[in-house]
């Protein structure tokens, strides 16, 4: 792996550069960049494992990553809920939603004949893949029309859109966002319909936040949510993208040679052992190129074509080379296309487009096997370890105009051959020239080190002498040498290597000699590299693309510089040192003037000719942003103060983000550089580095970082063999000098050796050739000082959960250990070691600049086999010439931390300083003196110096031992006598012992205390360790856990300060209550007592006043509004949380538009400072980005609007409310530990898993105590007050830890997204609550097949603390076979919240009332509590005064003075003014702090078998009170509300001008046989039909037939319930919830053939469009502009009647009035259904009149001669009469001919 001076290593190319690991908060954004080429700017923690802390500041801390980060497999979840579908294409259809992620599916339920089906079901897919494969699968949401058992239904229309852009949204989720569906057969159709649904990922560690799912009122605002990320239109477009696939080159074999060998002596044929196609993917689908049968240089000019939205939602295109087999085909090399990096969408952006170019593709090793293990190598997982190929390809994008005629309208992939392109399209071939010289080889792992090794160089197939090119059968002899530059490298490369060429210019040496290693200690071997360094060089043919290399170069550099400063400034303000924002500035200044360095630079390129497109474009938008960020650079700089220097430093980390993804070359030229280490001709590890990173330019800016300088590489495992224990171990360490030019230039590459060397030559060859060996005359000694200090928190190696450590440094070729200390994780050392006689070669100035790497390895010692790794990390030491003074401000070096590494995870840090000096001509005399051991215990072992070592000071630490909890058992044996020992800096102190731990785990002394020298700055402050032992009989002792507290700096006490205002005595402050936000303004003595009469009514009357002009306002619109007096009898405790939840959601609202706005304004800020701006540039500017601000919160706004906009809504009934929380209550009151600590006690060897999750495992019980340190002589004022108590120390007015009996209440209001659990996608879950040893069960109750249920329940249980303190709360499903299996638990400490000084023992309501909803819970009233509260803080008060005061301490407060008891009497109390102090608590001064409110809080529910993933979230509370007080009142009824039940009676009178679908039977006249069919949404069964009008020629329809539908309904959540069986095999009934939509339906209806359907309207029965007075009246515009119209409920006017319209759409789906129908509806409650019954249809009671039908409308059956004589007298009759008077005529004329003849006869004859 290659070292940057302050660089992450590259890991892969593809990758770009991890960036350092900023904040915890920023830790997520980088791990997808990790995961592979994912989005620059979003990233899971999963894999941010793998990055390193890297605060580098040059000299000290190298950053290196041992194991491979990428391909490794991680836990995703991806839950998907389908709320609902609109505006779906097509005529009464059936639809079902098909979720698909990857290759799994999943269906919905099917709704019927519905274009707008109602479904909310949830989807859960688990996935472990890697991140790469996670975030390239694709989500695809279609739906299906009438699919069913037989057939798969017709397809309706699709959305896709790949995890990753799921991923990359804020919060990993999409939430109620409409997703459009497009027909991938027709692209001409436009949308199809919409599916609204909520769409998040999940890797393990990241938590969704979830808004709250209450009462959702229904978007309707579909195009302001649609399912998009941000800044993509909402009209896309349909475009073509071409993949055109040239060739490629330099294919490996892939068929055993055993076999050709029989084909050859068969046939005679030599064929080449590979048929290579290609395959693309992209979003979902797949296209191949043809077979290019046995050639290792493939010819296809084919283009592979995909039709897909523009711009997609899918990032990568992935291009594969595939061998064709008969039995199974392989991936033999795979490259993605990365879709951001190949366009540009700002308003001077470019299409995608690429090449055509070269890509390299890079994978396993070469050699063909049967079995390859690094197969995944080759499908693009983890990083290549070798070149494989290289592929000629191009893409382009055309966007298709839909319109024209000629388009091919179906999506699917398309093949087709293209023209060649000439030799010189891609760039001029060029000779290379690849130098490297290997200074040193050390650190080989010792299961190679018995065989002699050697290193091989290979640049693409070149120098590659074992498995490298195939001689290709199909190249010709006869072409001329200058034409074929493959023949020419056939020749390079089969040359051996002494061997000359024609030219006899040089040849390639590509791998040193082999040589046995020597030993340096047990675990590591070294080369003897000592005078002569070995050397290699190849020569390589490539296009020469050397500016794109160059483009990057120049851009990563200024990205170095930018993160090392980053780093500094972060470490600056990490160790509080001064002046962060110095160094901030300069880091930005240096940014811009390297940007307008980088403008210039590439000025100079841009008319360079023979570049493609992307090249050309790409430059000008490097250009065009590198000129933007300096501008914003140097602006950001003037605005760089002492208190925004954080979130200045997250835009300048923005910065770096940005220059990283535009560094990353999408174009490759020359392929990376592997360096190989041989042994026995196996490879054995592997390098990998970029070949930009050593690249040559004349230009130092452009010249790659790594060019011509001495690098520290370290040697991996390929592939999967680096993962694990096996990746830890470095392979090799190597100092190795590399330089890659052109051939031309070769002249410099031994510039950056260090001097003091001679070349020597192959023999045989002129002095133009380059050295084999480096021979070194000249040689600097030093001494290398490393001072270890101690280590901390590091990995647990032993089952005892501690580690007996030691520390190895490796410099150059020496080791050296210090001393083993036992049991411990934390080990002082204080040990100095010394290197003696290091012989560095090189540059003073390079080593001074870039000193060597020291390796630090730490080892757990075992009394049996070999020491266990546990960590390592690298250091760099600071260097002193010979010529330089020892002194400040360089020396003595300072103690640093460096950060320990195990494998991908932290595993501790070390406090070590390193200095290197140089031995000048007086040998060691010279050198600052070393004191000898001082210590006569430690023998001959050297402390660290005084000048480095801290300076200390005494302090005392007081301990506070409150009790131990959940001991688990040690060996078997239960803890039976336990007993805490506290150790810091090797004082410490015993606690108490625990007579017996099952009768009472608390400690009877309470505070003990030590002293001990720490040192002065708190950042180096030791950790602190508490140790659980047993003690069993015979003086045993076994230890039980222990717990490192790391840093002690939150337990250090700084004395209150007398000046600050809390401490002002003078005067008395009035507390004003109105400035509380969740107050809604209105007088304070109002809101304080929203029960006493005479106030309220007052209140009512302003009400009344604003309703009366807003009546007015709304009649003027059109229609009362009829409003409800919110009455006190109806409310109850879901009243208040429903009301609650709207007040959290109008919070997070306008918090969200705060945010927004404040974001707005730093954009205008930012634009206004930027130099380029004239002011009166500013307002065009303002205005637009204030349009786009516009445009992101339009949707916004409009749901605000909705809740604040004064005329839409009245104002709300006032409601007593409580808190909703998001989350748990701990996160929100700090784990409630504002005096009681909790420390896991840890035990047993630690989880080699990355990620901790085992940790979990290996807690065996918990501390509960304290800590307080100071310096000794403490202030005398402390000890002097009144009170204190010595024995207590720091801990005073601390209550007692006896036993104390508990009654707990807890309850449990509902969960939400349950983990479904059944197979068919639902669970039937109930509630199992655990506390010590009660268990409470609730089994019978359990809500069948719901994911949503809503519990409503209270539980007592009684308890014991210290004893029964962890209380469980567990959703079980239930099974009705076996066992019921555990969905998700969620345990709650209730110890540290009975204890805590917030008071969670019972929230503290907003309000006092004596009865109804809101009565007071908590058996103290106000008062006492109040006082109990005084009393405690020892806090003067409460005095009552006249006029509604109280003064506590010196704050004065006001309230209500009055109550009102049941009966409706006045009564004076106190109470309102004791609650409104204890609501303000926080502003009483020393003591004060936010106490509990009454709340409901949503806790995740976890599953021990998916660690880190939630599995759903539980609404609850806990109540808790002493059992020595008096008894509480009863449990607060939150039973779910009973639906109510309702009768719905609608009537269809008429219809009207329904269109004609009918030819007439005789006449072939339009007429239509109408009849009206009606449901409530959601109930097909139910759906009822008129009788039928028949034969109605003008589209009118009499029908008089009335429709009951009795329902249940939830007013409070807009719902219908239903419970229905799902299938005839349900055991239960399952529960629906739906919104209540009256769908009314006009048809056709025919005898032989199915009915037609010709329109429907669907009413939302909470908000529908008042019916028109009449038909004429009732037009499209009732439903088209829904919006606009006002809307009436039903709920609310109880009976409507008017006409409306039905619609359906037409072939061009565009809506068209079908009909229109006069109905009323009635709403009646169930009792009054039952005093009023009525009939259905026509029937009795209450029968509505027969319809007054024209006689046209008979049955023709029943009376047909009537119906004939009508249809054919009525419609005929002219034509009927006019018809027998033409028969008439024949008739005489056919009897007039027929008698003529004969008459004629007769004359003639005369007779």
């Amino acid at each position: 792996m290659k070292l940057g001076k302050a660089k992450s290593s590259k890991d892969d190319h593809k990758r770009g550069d991890e960036p350092a690991i900023l904040e915890m908060e920023d830790l997520d954004k980088k791990a997808m960049r990790l995961a592979g080429m994912l989005e620059p700017d979003t990233i899971s923690l999963a894999s941010v494992t793998a990055v390193t802390t890297n605060v580098s500041n040059k000299r000290s801390k190298p950053d290196i990553k041992m194991e491979p980060s990428s391909g490794r497999p991680v836990d995703y979840q991806i839950s998907i809920t389908v709320i609902e579908a609109r505006q779906l294409i097509g005529l009464n259809m059936d639809p079902v939603v098909c979720v698909e992620v990857g290759d799994d599916k999943k269906y919905t339920s099917m709704k019927e004949s519905t274009n707008c089906p109602y479904y909310n079901e949830y989807f859960v897919f688990d996935f472990h893949v890697p991140p790469d494969v996670m975030f390239d699968k694709i989500i695809k949401l279609s739906v299906i029309h009438s699919k069913n058992l037989l057939r798969s239904g017709t397809l309706v229309g699709t959305f896709k859109m790949d995890v990753g852009t799921v991923y990359s949204q804020p919060e990993h989720q999409f939430y109620h966002k409409w997703a459009i569906l497009s027909d991938p057969d027709d692209i001409t159709a436009g949308c199809k319909g919409y599916v609204k649904c909520d769409i998040a990922v999940v890797g393990k560690g990241d938590n969704i936040k979830t808004p709250h799912k209450a009462n959702e009122t229904d978007e309707d605002d579909i195009e302001g949510n649609l399912l998009l990320p941000e800044g993509i239109p909402a009209e896309r477009q349909w475009a073509r993208f071409y993949v055109k696939i040239h060739r490629a080159e330099g294919l490996p074999k892939m068929n055993t040679s055993i076999m050709a060998n029989v084909k050859k002596a068969f046939i005679g044929e030599n064929r080449d052992l590979v048929d290579p196609y290609v395959q693309v993917q992209f979003s979902g689908q797949k296209g191949k190129t043809s077979v290019q049968k046995s050639s290792y240089e493939p010819i296809w000019n084919e283009q592979v074509i995909f039709t897909e939205l523009f711009p997609p939602l899918c990032k990568r295109i992935k291009v594969q080379i595939r061998d064709s087999d008969k039995v199974n085909d392989v991936a033999i090399g795979t490259h993605f296309i990365d879709l951001r990096k190949i366009s540009n969408d700002g308003d001077k952006g470019f299409l995608p487009t690429l090449g055509p170019a070269w890509v390299n593709m890079y994978g396993s090793t070469r050699q063909y096997t049967l079995m390859d293990e690094h197969q995944d190598l080759n499908d693009g997982l983890g990083e290549g370890v070798s070149f494989r190929a290289r592929l000629l390809i191009s893409v382009a994008v055309e966007i298709l105009d839909t319109t024209s005629p000629e388009i091919i309208c179906s999506t699917d992939v398309q093949v087709e051959p293209v023209s060649n392109i000439s030799e010189s399209a891609t760039g001029k071939m060029e000779e290379f020239f690849l130098f490297g010289s290997f200074l040193e080889a050390t650190m080989i792992d010792r299961k190679i080190g018995d065989k002699p090794i050697s290193f091989e160089i290979t640049i693409g197939n070149y120098g590659n002498h074992i498995d490298g090119v195939s001689k290709s059968s199909s190249v010709k002899k006869k072409k001329k040498e200058g034409e074929d530059q493959e023949e020419e490298n056939e020749l390079i490369q089969n040359s051996s290597e002494d061997e000359a060429d024609e030219d006899a210019d040089l040849t390639s040496v590509s791998s040193t000699p082999p040589m046995k290693p020597f030993i340096t200690d047990r675990n590591y071997f070294h080369l003897p590299y000592f005078e002569k360094k070995p050397c290699v060089y190849i020569k390589s043919w490539w296009q020469d693309q050397r500016r794109r290399l160059y483009n990057s170069n120049m851009m990563d550099k200024i990205a170095d510089k930018l993160e090392e400063g980053l780093n500094d400034v972060q470490e600056v303000i990490k160790t509080e040192k001064a002046f962060p924002e110095r160094r901030l500035r300069g880091v930005l200044e240096e940014l811009s003037i390297g940007c307008s360095r980088y403008v210039t630079l590439a000025n100079k390129d841009v008319n360079l000719a023979g570049r493609t497109k992307l090249d050309r474009e790409r430059l000008k938008s490097c250009m065009r942003e590198m000129d933007s960020m300096g501008q914003q650079a140097k602006q950001i700089r003037t605005q760089v103060k002492k208190n925004t220097v954080k979130e200045k430093l997250k835009l300048a980390q923005n910065f770096l983000q940005r220059l990283r993804f535009l560094a990353d070359e999408p174009q490759h030229s020359i392929p990376d550089v592997f360096i190989w280490m041989m042994s026995n001709n196996k490879r054995i590890a592997y390098a990998r580095i970029p070949s930009k990173d050593i690249l040559y330019s004349v230009v130092d800016e452009e010249t790659g970082k790594d060019c011509g300088k001495v690098k520290a590489v370290f040697l991996k495992l390929p592939g999967k063999k680096g993962f694990g224990p096996a990746g830890w171990t470095v392979q090799a360490k190597l100092e190795l000098y590399l330089w890659l030019g052109l051939n031309k230039s070769r002249k410099n590459f031994l510039h950056g050796l260090p001097n003091g060397f001679e070349e020597i030559r192959a023999t045989k060859m002129g002095h133009g050739l380059p050295p084999v060996t480096l021979v070194y005359d000249m040689k600097q000694v030093f001494q290398l000082r490393a001072h270890m200090y101690q280590a901390r928190s590091l990995f647990a190696a032993d089952s005892s959960g501690l580690s007996d450590p030691f520390a190895r440094v490796f410099f150059s070729s020496q080791s050296q250990v210090t001393e083993v200390l036992n049991e411990t994780l934390c080990p002082t050392w204080d040990q100095l070691l010394v290197f003696d006689d290091v012989e560095l070669f090189g540059e003073a100035t390079e080593l001074r600049d870039d000193p060597p790497i020291i390796v630090v390895e730490f080892y757990d010692q075992d009394t049996v086999g070999k020491a266990e790794f546990i960590g390592r990390t690298f250091a760099k030491p600071i260097i002193k010439m010979r010529d330089e003074p020892y002194g400040p401000p360089r020396f003595p070096p300072q103690l640093e931390y460096y950060q320990i590494y195990r494998g991908n995870s932290i595993a501790g840090e070390l406090l070590a300083a390193f200095e290197l000096l140089q031995v000048g001509q007086g040998g060691r005399a010279d050198l600052p003196p070393l004191e000898g051991p001082t210590d006569s215990e430690r023998g001959p072992i050297l402390p660290v110096p005084l000048g480095i070592r801290p300076v200390l000071s005494r302090y005392r630490i007081e301990v506070l031992f409150w009790g131990l909890r959940d001991l688990k058992r040690i060996n078997l044996a239960q803890v039976d006598r336990p007993r805490v020992d506290i150790e810091c800096a090797g004082r410490g102190v015993q606690s108490a012992l625990i007579q017996n731990y099952k009768k009472n785990p608390n400690f009877s002394t309470l505070v003990k205390w030590f002293e001990v020298d720490l040192p002065e700055n708190e950042l180096l402050h030791p950790p602190l360790n508490i140790r659980v032992v047993d003690c069993r009989a015979f003086g045993r002792y076994i230890l039980v856990g222990s717990h490192a507290v790391s840093t002690l700096r939150h337990f250090i006490y700084s004395p209150p300060d007398k000046s600050c205002n809390n401490w002002a005595t003078a005067g008395d402050v009035s507390v004003s209550l109105e400035a509380e936000p969740p107050i809604r303004k209105m007088d304070t003595v109002v809101k304080l007592d929203a029960m006493s009469d005479a106030v309220v009514k007052v209140d009512m009357n302003e009400d009344e006043s604003d309703k009366e002009k807003k009546k007015k306002k709304k009649k003027k619109k059109g229609g009362a509004e009829e409003e409800e007096e919110t009455d006190e009898r109806v409310l109850d405790w879901w009243s208040k949380y429903f009301a609650s939840i709207e007040t959290l959601k109008e919070n997070l609202r306008s918090q969200e538009a705060a945010q927004a706005e404040a974001e707005e304004r730093e954009d205008l800020e930012i634009a206004a400072e930027a130099a380029d701006i004239r002011p009166d540039d500013l307002h065009l500017k303002g205005s637009k980005m204030k349009e786009r601000f516009k445009e992101k919160k339009s949707s916004k706004q409009k749901r605000s609007q909705a809740a604040d906009g004064s005329e839409k809504r009245p104002p709300k009934a006032r409601v007593d409310e409580l808190v909703v929380y998001n989350r748990e209550l701990e996160s929100e009151y700090g784990n409630f530990e504002d005096w009681l600590h909790t420390f896991n006690l840890y035990r047993g060897k630690a989880g080699d898993d990355d990620e901790h999750a085992l940790d979990d495992d290996r807690i065996v019980g918990r501390f509960k105590g304290s800590l307080c340190m100071y310096k000794v002589p403490l202030s005398q004022e402390i000890t002097r007050e009144a009170g204190y108590d010595p024995n207590m120390g720091m801990f005073q007015s601390i209550p007692h830890n006896d036993p104390i009996h508990v009654l707990v209440r807890v309850y449990v209001v509902r969960a939400t997204d349950l983990h479904p659990a059944d197979i068919n996608g639902k669970a039937d879950p109930y509630v199992v609550i655990k506390l010590g040893k009660s268990e409470v069960k609730d089994k019978e109750n359990y809500i069948s097949k719901q994911l949503n249920p809503v519990f409503g329940k209270s539980f007592d249980i009684e308890a014991t603390f210290p004893m029964e303190s962890m209380l469980t709360v567990s959703v079980y499903d239930w099974d009705l076979v076996g066992t019921d299996d555990l969905i998700g638990e969620t345990k709650i400490d209730l110890e540290n919240r009975f204890y805590s000084k917030f008071r969670a023992t019972c929230g503290i309501a907003s309000n006092y009332s004596m009865h109804g909803y809101n009565i007071w819970r908590d058996p103290m009233k106000p008062s006492q509590i109040l006082a109990k509260l005084c009393k405690e803080g020892k806090i003067d008060g409460p005095h009552y005064g006249p006029g509604g005061k109280v003064k506590v301490a010196n704050r004065i407060f006001t309230g209500a003075t009055e109550i009102e008891d049941e009966n409706g009497l006045k009564k004076q109390t106190e109470e309102h003014l004791a609650l409104s102090v204890l609501n303000h608590w926080e502003e009483i001064p020393r003591v004060g702090c936010k106490l509990v409110p009454e709340h409901v809080e949503t806790r995740p529910l976890l599953n021990p078998d998916k660690p880190g993933i939630e599995q759903g979230r539980l609404e609850m509370w806990v109540d808790m009170f002493p059992m020595d007080m008096p008894a509480p009142g009863p449990a607060i009824d939150i039973s779910p509300r009973k639906p109510k039940s309702f009768e719905l009676r609608v009537i269809i009178w008429n219809t009207d001008d329904v269109i004609l679908e009918d030819d007439a039977f005789l006449t072939g006249e339009k007429m239509s046989d109408i009849y009206v069919r009606g449901w409530l949404k959601g109930q097909q069964e139910d759906k009822q039909d008129t009788d039928v009008h028949y034969h109605s020629l003008t589209g009118e329809g009499n029908f008089n037939w009335r429709f009951v539908f009795p329902f249940d309904y939830l007013v409070a959540e807009e719902k219908i319930i239903i419970s229905k069986k799902e299938s005839m095999f349900s055991w239960d009934e399952t529960e629906y919830k739906i919104p209540p939509r009256l769908t009314m339906q006009v048809w056709d209806a025919d005898h032989f053939s199915a009915d037609d359907f010709l329109g429907a309207i669907e009413l939302d029965l909470n908000r529908f469009p008042r019916g028109a007075k009449t038909a004429k009246q009732c037009n499209l515009d009732m439903i088209r502009n829904e919006q606009e119209l006002p809307t009436i409920s039903i709920f609310k006017q109880k009976r409507v009647k008017g006409w409306w319209p039905f619609v359906a759409r037409d072939e061009n789906d565009e809506m068209e009035l079908t009909g229109k129908v006069e109905a009323e509806l009635h709403l009646v409650t169930a009792e009054e259904a039952e005093k009023s019954p009525v009939g259905l249809g026509r029937n009795e009671p209450d029968p509505l009149e027969k319809p007054n039908r024209p006689d046209t409308s008979l049955m023709w059956f029943l009376g047909p001669l009537k119906s004939l004589r009508y249809f054919i007298w009525h419609n005929y009759r002219w034509l009927i009469l006019k018809a027998l008077g033409l028969i008439l005529l024949l008739l005489m004329l056919g009897l007039f001919l027929y008698s003529i003849p004969g008459y004629l006869v007769k004359k003639i004859l005369g007779a």
